[in-house]
């Protein structure tokens, strides 16, 4: 992809939203439940859309809150049911919408203080306190956010009673009713105004702020990062945990300046991404520009998207890109963390660094590779089977100190804050910690390309058996693997990955496009990754070829 000549830059008034025309098209649109397109999506991100194009609407909010309301009366989960919401402009309108419907069928709905905005991971962190010894009377919660999308987009997810992102099982029960649902014209649909579900007794707001933080010294040092005084840099990006590291910073005395407390909507205060959008991609070194022009005021600085499920870390270096941050995470905490499981794995997905593997094996460890997407994660958080779960898209979650669950979904806070710790404890930030394990594992070099395919050829990638691969090398080196399901649960990659000895690809069919993306690795430089993507796609394509495609 060509790098947008605004790249880096400051959002410009063309680049702007009309909020009002959002609003509006979010309550006079309705979708066309014929069209694809404008059905309700449930995936493990939950529904994402637009009001522009009728993706995203108050039908859409209606229809989906009543499933997860008949959905909870289905599974008997009569626990109280955390909501939370981002900064997007759609995020507020949806709340509202949820709670008349959820309000009006009896669901013991619990908002944040004074109409807050809640992080993604403080949703997590309330639903698994709550349900912390209890067998039944379960609370489980909503994620009113689409992370890092434009300010256009609005997003709608469900975490279920184990604090996680839904499951399949779940996500499609829940779609396919909201679907029925508005094909029926939303008869079934219960609601009662805003003004009047805001005075209903089983509609309470609840301080999930200040039980977040005040339980955050149990899963980071904060004591050896207050101690060591480093200057803590942070930029929230307009995002809903902006109001959290000020608590942070008074409850554990810690030197940290917020750089930006603007809440704004348009996010006007961004700078572009590399295709010239405003997205709040803490991982994007052209998203995350301000921050980095500052990286030589503070020790470390930290970014997170709206919903702060995701983390970008700022060392002296510049951004570090998420593979290699995470990859010295799990080097550190895995040997900083006394009290944790001794045979808890390293959970990883498969198209994240294999630097992990190698820091694993170093470390003693085993790793639990899964398909893409944090829910296959979240049983062995839950458990302590898994001590770490992290993506290679910049979001992980840990266990508290104790061994213990802290959320079982992405957590941008203490991803962000253990690279404070690493620096406070060790004298090293991340990239230099990074550095060491080149020296001992070799430097890997990394890259995602995408490359054209039918909707046929998609499909058949999609559930492809390995037997269809019939190539023995890859890049000059034996394949070791081919594989279309995840080695550490068996489940379905929805895709095709093959590995050797110093590299490895995976190849999976995009949701929207008439593409399949390629990830690739190589330890052997950047000549030998060219040569990976070059056979890739021929592999992939005689794949498909032998596969009827």
């Amino acid at each position: 992809m060509a790098i947008h000549p605004y790249a880096g830059k400051k959002a410009r008034e063309e680049d702007l939203v009309n909020i009002p025309r959002l609003m509006a098209a979010y309550y006079l649109n309705h979708p066309n439940v014929e069209n694809p397109d404008e059905q309700v999506s449930f995936g493990t991100s939950g529904h994402r859309g637009t009001s522009l194009n009728s993706s995203f609407t108050e039908s859409h909010i209606l229809a989906i809150s009543q499933a997860i309301a008949e959905y909870r009366a289905k599974e008997n989960i009569t626990g109280p049911l955390y909501i939370g919401m981002d900064t997007h402009a759609l995020s507020e309108a949806a709340l509202a919408t949820a709670i008349e419907v959820l309000g009006a069928n009896g669901v013991e709905v619990r908002i944040e203080k004074d109409h807050g905005y809640t992080p993604t991971p403080s949703i997590s962190h309330a639903i698994l306190t709550y349900n912390k010894g209890r067998s039944s009377g379960l609370a489980d919660g909503i994620v009113i956010t689409p992370s890092h999308n434009p300010p256009t987009d609005g997003g709608f997810k469900y975490n279920p009673t184990d604090g996680g992102p839904a499951g399949t099982e779940i996500t499609s029960w829940v779609q396919d009713r909201a679907n029925e649902l508005l094909r029926n014209k939303l008869a079934g649909v219960k609601r009662v105004p805003y003004e009047q579900a805001l005075k209903l007794p089983n509609v309470k707001e609840y301080d999930m702020l200040t039980e977040y933080v005040e339980d955050l010294g149990n899963v980071i040092d904060l004591e050896a990062i207050s101690k060591s005084g480093i200057r803590l840099g942070v930029d929230p990006l307009g995002g809903s945990g902006l109001f959290y590291w000020d608590r942070i910073a008074d409850r554990y005395k810690l030197n940290i300046k917020v750089v930006n407390y603007r809440v704004d909507p348009t996010f006007s205060f961004m700078c572009l991404d590399k295709d010239g959008k405003i997205r709040m991609d803490c991982s994007s070194p052209y998203a995350m520009a301000g921050l980095i022009a500052m990286k030589d005021d503070f020790d470390i600085a930290f970014g997170n998207d709206p919903d702060y499920d995701r983390h970008g870390i700022v060392c002296h270096s510049g951004l570090m890109n998420p593979n290699h941050y995470l990859s010295a995470a799990i080097n550190y905490i895995y040997t900083h963390r006394e009290n944790w499981p001794k045979n808890a794995m390293v959970g990883k997905t498969v198209v994240s660094s294999n630097m992990m593997n190698r820091v694993a094996e170093g470390l003693g460890r085993k790793v639990c590779e899964v398909p893409v997407g944090f829910k296959w994660f979240v049983p062995g958080l839950f458990d302590g089977s898994l001590a770490l779960g992290c993506e290679e898209s910049a979001g992980a979650s840990f266990l508290k100190k104790d061994g213990s669950v802290w959320t079982t979904d992405k957590d941008g806070i203490i991803a962000a804050l253990l690279s404070a710790e690493m620096l406070a404890v060790t004298g090293k930030d991340p990239s230099e910690h990074y550095k060491n394990l080149t020296e001992k594992y070799g430097a890997p070099v990394y890259n995602r390309v995408d490359a054209p395919a039918s909707a046929k050829q998609k499909s058949v990638l999609k559930k492809l058996d390995p037997s269809a691969v019939e190539a023995s090398t890859l890049a000059g080196e034996e394949i070791t693997d081919k594989l279309t399901a995840a080695p550490g649960n068996g489940a379905a990659i929805g895709g095709l990955k093959v590995v050797t000895k110093n590299g490895w690809f995976a190849a999976r069919p995009s949701g929207t496009e008439n593409i399949y993306k390629i990830y690739m690795e190589s330890f052997k430089g950047p000549e030998h990754l060219a040569q990976i993507e070059k056979e890739a796609t021929e592999i992939v394509d005689a794949a498909l070829k032998k596969a009827g495609a």
